[in-house]
């Protein structure tokens, strides 16, 4: 079905276009301080889940499919004690996005069903990879709203 190439990367692509465009609509009344500090005493603060999926988009799909040779450093992504400021931050988030939709352009059928392997995934293609990070990504998208309310609660 030459149709169904260009129906899903279409499909994908738009979804991680409306990943990134709430993320960053979530993030826009938080001030720096709000961004980097953690509401609650558990969890993450909004700003090191930016971090966090700016990572694992470089490197599960940047670093092993598009071989941009990113190298991770998950654990800096939850506890890096000086990030870069909350606009590099969402910069960051743009460009891993970028990343991942051009890299999904360029696959072909048989580049979908490419064998995968990485880890902390069992994810056996690259399909069920691209398919997993966007779902990761509402996830941690998820976490942000319920931020996004805790902030608003406290300045009320």
């Amino acid at each position: 079905m030459p149709g169904l190439d260009a129906t899903l990367a279409a499909t994908l692509a738009d979804r991680y276009s409306a990943n990134l465009a709430r993320a960053r609509e979530l993030a826009a009344p938080l001030k720096e301080k709000q961004f980097w500090t953690k509401p609650y005493p558990y969890g993450n603060s909004f700003g090191h889940l930016v971090l966090h999926l700016t990572g694992n988009l470089n490197y599960y799909i940047g670093t092993r499919v598009a071989n941009t040779g990113y190298v991770r450093d998950r654990d800096r992504e939850f506890t890096d004690p000086n990030p870069p400021s909350k606009k590099e931050a969402l910069e960051r988030l743009d460009a891993a996005v970028v990343m991942v939709i051009e890299t999904v352009r360029a696959q072909s059928s048989a580049d979908w069903e490419e064998s995968y392997s990485a880890a902390r995934t069992n994810c056996s293609n690259r399909l069920e990879m691209v398919m997993q990070c966007d779902a990761h990504m509402q996830h941690h998208i998820g976490q942000m709203i319920y931020l996004g309310f805790e902030w608003q609660r406290q300045a009320q």
